[in-house]
């Protein structure tokens, strides 16, 4: 059996440095995605629709990575990627600490290896066992060219990301670089910790912001 694994394959776009900011080309990949947004007055943590969401979007990747390591001919296991997602708003500011205003899409890196026979195989293979749901129907299987970013590891509790988004905007300012967050492009967040487990004080994730070099 053949055995991929795609945080190493993308160690630098998966395990960034806590201290140092760093400038990323991100190439175009494949995700299972899924779009949504934040209810007026709630927040990710409190939105039955993103829960919705994240447990299609895992049930999707779970399904097509067993799929793929149990068919008889050409197995191949992996394990499955973080859940990322990708913020941004269609009116006003995009403002960290003001969440019931966020569109998102939520992402989670799957290998070429899963085409789309294999995602809408299991896709039913889903519903047989969990019955049809809006969220399933919506789940998509898509590529993604993010092309240049800075990125740096945020360890830490989500209320705490200001502080670090806030050392990602001095960076670009410094380096030369527009940070395209609020001007068409969308905050994004990897993680790599899960909150209903860890210490708070430990959670990673990645943070991740569109740059463009200043002419």
């Amino acid at each position: 059996m053949k055995t991929l694994d795609l945080k190493k394959e993308f160690h630098t776009l998966y395990v960034p440095s806590p201290r140092t900011i760093s400038v990323v080309r991100v190439p175009r990949l494949q995700f299972l995605m899924i779009d949504g947004r934040v209810e007026s007055g709630g927040a990710p943590g409190t939105s039955p629709a993103f829960q919705e969401a994240m447990m299609a979007l895992y049930g999707m990747a779970y399904t097509m990575k067993f799929m793929l390591k149990l068919r008889p001919k050409n197995s191949i296991d992996y394990p499955v990627m973080a859940v990322e997602g990708l913020w941004w708003v269609e009116d006003g500011v995009f403002d960290i600490s003001v969440k019931d205003n966020w569109v998102y899409t939520l992402l989670i890196l799957t290998p070429k290896i899963a085409t789309p026979k294999i995602f809408e195989t299991a896709r039913n293979e889903v519903r047989r066992k969990r019955g049809d749901s809006p969220a399933l129907q919506s789940i998509r299987l898509a590529e993604f060219a993010e092309g240049l970013c800075m990125q740096v590891m945020h360890i830490g509790p989500y209320a705490d990301e200001p502080a670090t988004i806030a050392r990602l905007r001095t960076f670009a300012a410094a380096n030369g670089y527009e940070d395209l967050v609020g001007r068409g492009g969308k905050h994004h967040e990897i993680y790599l910790g899960d909150p209903r487990k860890a210490d708070p004080a430990k959670l990673k994730t990645v943070l991740r912001h569109p740059i463009r070099k200043v002419k």
